[in-house]
């Protein structure tokens, strides 16, 4: 079997194992920690069966952290067996920020279990056990995890197509796993337990709920203590902690898990970011629309969604011996506005927007805060174009993503072209016509992108943008997609310039993504210290004593006349106290009403970061107008 390496070149046997490479090759003295070969992650235990380039994996390397972790979610699940032998295994993979593992036990873990575990992963770590791979068939494999009790295993082999399969083997311990594994537990040194939490076997409440416990590792202290100090300050800007707090919004049980409750404060912002959407998209062309809530679930057939969304969608409801469908798209209703009546090549581009609530059904497993939610409004849109119109639109759109989100202080984005998934309709001529009209859009915009294989949607390819807020995470918020296929289902013309009936192209977008989702990334991003042009509440008038009321309410009038959202505090309480309150709500001005100020008829204004400023009333009036006129973040 014939191997490659920067130039050199290598015969072994086939089925050897991967650190046969270490003898082979010269890697100038580091010792890689696993390797690619022909694109295929292994570690020095897997067998080489292929030839072709090799790749070594350095610990510096990204796809390192995927190995460590993985051999760190096996040295939990050790411990974990060592101190509570009952226990047993579900699965234990790495992620992107760490690993996790999950049990079956007969009692909730405690924090102090969770450091009896931790402090026992630092024994394992010091044995330096060595991680071996063996395989076997696939039936003897059921029957060794069976007769040690660990039937999650055995319903995961009871699955596994393959005749045989691996296990590794540190001590004691064995695992059903494919791997890759760093070489020894020694190689596992700075890591931390995080948390622990309910998840359901398999992501099915049908099934029994198993305990995760969630982890993470680096190859150095001084990077475990970085992501730490990250995840402080992400906990700090929790927009769950964040939005009870500063009262922008609330999850009710009474109402049900995934359904927000908008309170005044936080309806504020939604409010701004509504008007900004509107304003901008009638100004550039777009048309807005109104559409119900539900619809005949016949619609949904029509679409397409009941053969490719139907998991994601709620049970039907019956009216008047009719099926009724709370709608997950708004997409159907947009056709029908535009199938209402004939339409000519001279009216196009057509483009629909609507902020449209839709409803989906999500696991109760998955949900979180405003980012995983059952109900959400899309700031949605549909454009109906001719083919030679379509790369413009594209642009046109584009353009419009990179002014929003700039807009709302978000300056760096990842950019993807997701194609064909497995499941899709209409013929592959046209959805690679679709594809080319995403990829030169992007072109010609000048923008880096990423091919994201698959991820297309059922009746198009997409373009997603994935937003890098304050804390260098990535969201999933901005999406185009090219739709040549639902025109075809509601068979959907115009009338062409050779007075024949012609197809029109339709894009799906959305430029924010939920309000919801969106929301709470700005939440996270600011701290909850929204930019003043968003703020809930821009200014709080504080007085220092009773005799300055009189002065205080002219200056409150004055703001609230020119539109400015003002919080009068004319409490007995000490001055101090009143701008600390104003400081912990995030107010970004604070005018400060005393002797001097009522005599001098000018305004002390203390801003959330702490400085001091003096203006007139006027003077100031005009600042706030500027700030709020210019969105300055």
């Amino acid at each position: 079997m014939h191997l490659h390496y920067r130039g050199q070149e290598a015969e072994v046997e086939s089925g050897v194992p991967a650190a046969r490479l270490l003898e082979v090759f010269d890697f100038e003295g580091r010792r890689p920690v696993a390797f690619r070969v022909n694109g295929q992650l292994l570690d020095l235990h897997s067998p080489l069966l292929e030839g072709g380039e090799v790749e070594p994996i350095f610990p510096e390397d990204p796809e390192a952290l995927e190995v460590l972790r993985h051999t760190a979610a096996h040295v939990l699940a050790q411990a974990v067996k060592e101190l509570f032998p009952e226990a047993r295994l579900g699965i234990g993979p790495a992620t992107e920020e760490g690993f996790y593992y999950d049990f079956d036990y007969q009692r909730p873990f405690t924090e102090e279990d969770l450091a009896a575990i931790e402090k026992r992963m630092k024994e394992i770590v010091k044995r330096r056990l060595p991680l071996k791979r063996e395989e076997l068939p696939r039936q003897e494999a059921e029957r060794f995890f069976a007769s040690r009790g660990e039937t999650y295993k055995v319903e995961l082999l009871k699955e596994i197509p393959e005749e045989r399969v691996s296990i590794y083997r540190q001590g004691d311990f064995v695992d059903l796993c494919r791997g890759p594994h760093l070489p020894h537990t020694g190689m596992v040194k700075a890591f931390k337990l995080l948390s622990v939490a309910g998840a359901y076997w398999r992501g099915d409440e049908r099934n029994p709920q198993l305990q995760r416990i969630y982890g993470t590792a680096f190859f150095d202290q001084e990077a475990l203590k970085e992501y730490l100090k990250r995840l402080e300050e992400a906990k700090r800007r929790d927009h769950r902690r964040l939005g009870r707090e500063l009262e922008l919004f609330s999850i009710e049980e009474e109402v049900g898990p995934g359904l927000i409750l908008w309170h005044p404060r936080g309806a504020i912002v939604r409010k701004e970011i509504e008007d900004f959407w509107r304003e901008e998209h009638l100004r550039r062309g777009y048309q807005l629309v109104f559409t119900p809530h539900i619809a005949l679930r016949d619609l949904w057939k029509m679409s397409g969604h009941l053969d490719f969304y139907a998991e994601n969608m709620f049970a039907p409801m019956e009216i008047d011996e009719r099926a009724y469908q709370l709608k997950p798209m708004n997409c159907p209703f947009h056709i029908l506005i535009y199938k209402s009546r004939k339409r000519s090549y001279r009216e196009f581009p057509i483009r629909y927007c609507e902020l449209g609530t839709v409803y989906r059904y999500e696991r109760s497993g998955v949900l979180h805060g405003l980012m995983r939610v059952r109900g959400f409004t899309q700031d949605d849109a549909h454009i109906f174009c001719r083919e030679d119109q379509l790369e413009e639109e594209i642009f046109r759109v584009l353009d419009l993503v990179v002014y929003f989100l700039t807009v709302f202080g978000f300056e760096e984005y990842q950019i993807y072209l997701s194609t064909r998934p497995e499941k899709y309709v209409g013929s592959e001529e046209v959805w690679e016509k679709a594809e080319g009209a995403l990829r030169a859009a992007l072109e010609k915009k000048g923008l880096p992108y990423e091919i994201d294989p698959g991820e297309g949607v059922f009746y198009g390819p997409k373009i997603d943008l994935k937003i890098r807020d304050v804390l260098g995470r990535f969201w999933q918020c901005s999406t185009i997609q090219v739709d040549f296929n639902i025109p075809e289902r509601f068979d959907i013309s115009y009338m062409g310039p050779d007075n024949r009936p012609h197809r029109p192209i339709m894009i799906h977008r959305a430029l924010l993504g939920s309000l919801e989702r969106f929301f709470g990334v700005l939440i996270e991003h600011y701290a909850g210290a929204f930019p003043l042009w968003l703020a809930p509440v821009q200014v709080a008038v504080l007085t220092v004593a009773d005799r300055h009321e009189p002065f205080a309410r002219k200056v409150c009038d004055l703001l609230q006349a020119a539109g400015i959202r003002v919080e009068p505090d004319f409490r007995g309480e000490r001055l101090g106290y009143k701008i600390r309150e104003a400081q912990v709500k995030k107010v970004p001005y604070m005018v400060i009403v005393g002797d001097r100020e009522v005599e001098e008829e000018r305004l002390t204004v203390r801003t959330r970061t702490g400085e001091n400023l003096s203006f007139s009333p006027e003077e100031f009036l005009r600042k706030l107008r500027e700030e709020i006129q210019s969105k300055k973040i």
